[in-house]
């Protein structure tokens, strides 16, 4: 498969192939059980299926020998795997597909479910890149099955209440935004690992580590590595890599804090501000001396994405809405706003800066600053209904065929503007985004990161 995206008529002819099946809602009715298959069923995969423990589990499938004896010991009925494309061998025993395997396989499995006409929940992001995004985003309009990404804060009940605050014009109009997150797994030098805590997680085998492991390890016995790796460029196991999710910082395998963090808190913004593809994105580097230095090419490091970085979007208009910059923050850079002191010191935030004032929010709670202006604000009525819970608007999708909210048209844009950041932060430049054709327009360098090349024996179609 080439590396570069390709013409807009050459996605499409693939696409097309890819979406023959014929697409179908359940038959169930709203008080029958689902059969669902689980494609990875330890770690997230665990709680997600404790999540739907209402419903039939009828297939178990994970890389890990452990994880699935473990999930069969309370589900003896289910049929077991440890290759997902054997699952789909068997679709006429499951109504629905829950994706929970690393990021670098999530688009694989679950084309491979929608192809066949399943419902389908993938946690997030819901790819590895921009391409997978496309095809994936594409798919579901197809197939018409119900779909839900899992950044499960979608169905936080405060979310809607800043939606209808921002929607709402309770601070004016909207014209910049920021996000920061202070997780800092990522590229770990060893002097930053020793003075900040943000920089220890998990150990110390990533902290000094700057590129991908040298060292030969044999596999653990119940680990099927070249299943695990799957589409991914060929390598020796490293307990760098697993158990738990160390992986998630190399390229190979996923896309940092950006992909991962950002498909929760940069959600609320795409959100509330009617957010798809942007008009321009740049990317910048961890702060130099108490400053943020551009990024520049060749910079990025080669194998392991970055534990600080900012990243800024910049919008058309939408609508009534007008022109807005989203500006994305991790590990060790926040906001001027914040690092002035004009805003409450929160860890974590999204923040919306209006013409009348601000919204501050995170996953719990909201404000409006300045506080005191707005004590006796008139807030909007309620418009967007509470949801059930982002598992169980899922499965009523599945049953009814209400929508969901965080379903594959909005997570794939979400998922294709958050993989932007670190294709702007990779290729060392502005870049000017098309997004009908996939491609930066005064960036050809930056091909490379928008799709990728599968190892023989994988495909996604």
């Amino acid at each position: 498969m080439p590396r570069r995206p390709g013409s807009r008529r050459s996605f499409l002819k693939a696409s097309a192939a890819a979406l023959a099946a014929p697409a179908f809602l359940s038959a169930r009715g709203a008080n029958e059980r689902l059969n669902l298959a689980f494609v990875a069923c330890g770690g997230r995969g665990g709680h997600n299926m404790r999540q739907l423990e209402t419903e039939n589990v009828a297939a178990l499938c994970d890389v890990d020998a452990k994880a699935v004896d473990a999930a069969a010991a309370k589900h003896p009925k289910a049929r077991k795997f440890a290759d997902f494309r054997k699952v789909f061998d068997h679709a006429k025993e499951f109504d629905a597909v829950v994706v929970s395997t690393c990021e670098h396989t999530h688009a694989l499995a679950t084309l491979a479910a929608l192809q066949l006409g399943k419902h389908v929940y993938c946690e997030k992001p819901l790819t590895h890149n921009i391409w997978e995004a496309r095809v994936i985003r594409e798919a579901a309009a197809k197939t018409k099955v119900a779909t839900q990404m899992g950044n499960q804060n979608h169905s936080n009940n405060d979310f809607r209440r800043v939606v209808e605050l921002v929607r709402g014009g309770v601070v004016g109009q909207i014209k910049e935004a920021h996000v920061w997150v202070s997780r800092a797994w990522g590229l770990q030098p060893a002097e930053l690992a020793k003075k900040n805590e943000n920089h220890k997680a998990f150990g110390p085998e990533l902290h000094g580590l700057v590129g991908r492991p040298k060292d030969s390890v044999k596999p653990p016995a119940d680990l099927d590595w070249d299943l695990w790796l799957g589409p991914a460029p060929e390598r020796p196991f490293s307990p760098v890599y697993v158990p738990g999710p160390k992986w998630y910082r190399f390229w190979a395998f996923g896309n940092g804090t950006m992909s991962d963090l950002g498909s929760h808190w940069l959600d609320l913004p795409f959100w509330a501000l009617n957010l798809k593809a942007p008009l321009a994105v740049e990317a910048f580097d961890p702060p130099a001396a108490g400053s943020a230095g551009a990024a520049k090419p060749g910079q990025a490091n080669p194998e392991i994405a970055p534990a600080t970085m900012r990243a800024v979007y910049e919008y058309g208009p939408r609508g009534d809405m007008p022109a807005v910059k989203l500006t994305w923050y991790q590990g060790d850079t926040k906001p001027d706003l914040w690092t002035d002191k004009k805003i409450p010191q929160w860890a974590n935030g999204m923040l919306f800066v209006g013409e009348k004032g601000m919204i501050l929010a995170d996953y719990q709670k909201h404000v409006l600053l300045p506080e005191k202006e707005f004590a006796d604000v008139k807030r909007p009525a309620a418009s967007i209904p509470n949801s059930p819970g982002h598992w169980a608007e899922w499965v009523r999708a599945c049953k009814t065929g209400e929508p969901t909210g965080s379903n594959f048209e909005y997570a794939g844009w979400l998922t294709e503007a958050n993989h932007l950041g670190n294709v702007a932060y990779r290729a060392g430049k502005r870049l000017e985004w098309d997004a009908d054709r996939m491609k930066a327009k005064n960036c050809p360098e930056a091909d490379e990161f928008i799709r990728r090349e599968y190892r023989k024996g994988w495909k996604l179609g």
